[in-house]
């Protein structure tokens, strides 16, 4: 199988392989995205976020459906808490979103970790991967407001942050660190009591923003609001246009930042692991002769 080819072509067996080489094997990760790398970073991105329960996998399933009749190729990248007792993804978003595969959009869950870096990583090379395959754009959904969504946001064009008024949501909850990453705030599941309250709240808290972010009411349900939602994201893409090279530029700065960093760290850990001096500080920090801060400075000092 020539896996190279067979992603040119888009096929889904060769997608699949190769976003497993990028999450799991890094000898053959390198050397593929060594193979794709010169004609990356021109397909669009979207990240979609926001608390468990907001029907973000209803959502995204309709969405995609619109914009591939929108004429795009949409593939979605769905970043799950990992299986404890697998270590892998959880699968329930591809069950929720057989309808948009029949549409032609590809999904791949991917398992957190619980590692930030090594989602970046892994997410990095697998949005490289679904580009090579031809897909435009990419839409990267995730739970939550933690570190993660901060880190997503940065490596993404566009980030839609999805309520609705049946998780309790509220202002403290849109406060807890979403206000900062959106560009379009989405009310979803607009059909239930309370979402005309929300999305006044939303739109007042967020008029604060700098950004100047959208907000808009969905019903994944009953697809009302869909259409116009998958037309401005569209449209803010098509905007965005403008910056991408920019945008493009400061997010390899980050990924090399973040390559020599890990690189540097390993090396020094390394040779913590194998240097005398080392383990004779250690020693004396463990007999709480020396203070960890003292004992950092002159195994720096040392090995300079």
């Amino acid at each position: 199988m020539d896996l190279i080819r067979d992603l040119k072509q888009g096929r889904r067996r060769a997608i699949a392989r190769a976003i497993s080489m990028v999450e799991n094997d890094e000898k053959g990760s390198r050397d593929l995205i060594k193979k794709i790398f010169k004609t990356s970073g021109k397909a669009a991105t979207i990240g979609i976020t926001g608390p468990a329960g907001a029907g973000k996998s209803t959502l995204i399933n309709r969405t995609s459906i619109e914009l591939n009749k929108l004429g795009y190729k949409t593939a979605v990248l769905a970043i799950d808490p990992t299986s404890h007792i697998t270590g892998g993804a959880i699968l329930g978003d591809r069950v929720r979103m057989t309808e948009s595969t029949d549409s032609g959009t590809y999904i791949r869950s991917m398992a957190s970790r619980g590692a930030t870096g090594a989602v970046s990583a892994a997410l990095r090379n697998s949005i490289r991967v679904l580009e090579f395959a031809g897909f435009d754009p990419i839409i990267i959904e995730s739970v939550g407001a933690g570190q993660t969504e901060v880190d997503i946001s940065k490596m993404v064009d566009l980030t839609v942050v999805v309520f609705n008024p049946n998780t309790g949501d509220s202002i403290q909850t849109i406060k807890a660190g979403l206000t900062e990453i959106g560009d379009v705030y989405l009310i979803n599941k607009s059909d239930l009591p309370g979402a005309n309250q929300l999305y006044d709240s939303v739109r007042d808290f967020i008029g604060m923003s700098e950004k100047n972010p959208q907000v808009m009411m969905t019903s994944a349900k009953t697809s009302k609001g869909i259409g116009d939602f998958a037309k401005k994201l569209g449209e803010m893409l098509e905007e965005r246009k403008k910056v991408k090279k920019i945008n493009e530029e400061a997010r390899l700065d980050a990924e090399l930042r973040d390559i020599v960093l890990n690189n540097v760290k390993n090396k020094v850990s390394n040779m913590l692991d194998s240097s005398g001096t080392y383990a004779k500080y250690l020693k004396k920090v463990q007999q709480k002769s020396l203070d960890p801060f003292e004992a950092a400075d002159k195994i720096s000092k040392l090995m300079k």
